[in-house]
């Protein structure tokens, strides 16, 4: 046998088909989980955008109630209904001009993250790597918005409504009384699971690109040697 021969070549040419078709699923069933936990973050971002349970009542609060982005239920300390208001759609009677700036930087995270989801249908139409960075680029600013809503968040809690839940110790960035709810713990969770989607993403995409690379230059090698 001629050293260098096809013949000589064909276990190592198997071996890279092999290691090239493993990569390939591998890879498949990565972008596939990586769909799924997109669309349970956009779910779990719906609920932190809807939910009314991001401060609450304590043992001591004057009154019973808790406070979402927008609405928020309050006691009048005669009776335990609690009375509830507040609406995205009623933007102006949001209580604090920093809960509405938190609620408009929420409601974008759960904006784009529905976009991206929505993106998924582009995979029929553009490349494969052209998508996940698309949808990278989305999850890391829902991320930032979840980081801008968490923080700016509490510099609302100095407003009446809360001060007559929480007690007159409440202040900016001091919750008095009252504590944070799950909504709020939620979305601080939230930024962890964006930032770690948009970097599988950009790894997903940058993947693709390698392997569009190998595939074109074996193309090139076979047209080569023919």
């Amino acid at each position: 046998m001629i050293p260098g021969s096809a013949a000589s070549m064909l276990p190592s040419a198997e071996a890279a088909k092999l290691y090239q078709t493993n990569y390939v699923r591998n890879s498949r069933v990565i972008g596939l989980l990586w769909a799924i936990f997109t669309i349970l973050f956009g779910i779990v971002n719906m609920t932190i955008f809807s939910q009314p349970y991001w401060i609450g009542d304590g043992v001591d609060t004057p009154q019973a109630g808790y406070f979402g982005l927008f609405h928020y239920c309050i006691g009048d300390g005669h009776s335990r209904d609690l009375a509830c208001q507040g609406s995205f759609t009623e933007f102006a009677a949001i209580p604090s001009s920093a809960f509405k700036a938190a609620s408009f930087f929420i409601g974008m995270s759960m904006t784009l993250v529905v976009t991206c989801i929505g993106c998924f249908s582009l995979f029929f139409l553009l490349s494969t790597s052209t998508v996940y960075k698309i949808c990278g680029w989305m999850q890391a600013l829902s991320g930032v918005c979840l980081v801008l809503g968490c923080m700016i968040y509490p510099d609302g809690w100095d407003s009446d409504e809360v001060r007559r839940m929480c007690g007159e110790k409440t202040d900016k960035y001091s919750l008095g009384a009252c504590s944070m709810r799950w909504a709020y713990i939620l979305a601080i969770m939230g930024i962890l699971d964006a930032l770690i989607l948009s970097f599988l993403a950009f790894v997903l995409g940058n993947r693709q690109d390698g392997l569009m690379t190998e595939e074109l230059l074996a193309e090139s090698k076979e047209g080569g040697n023919a």
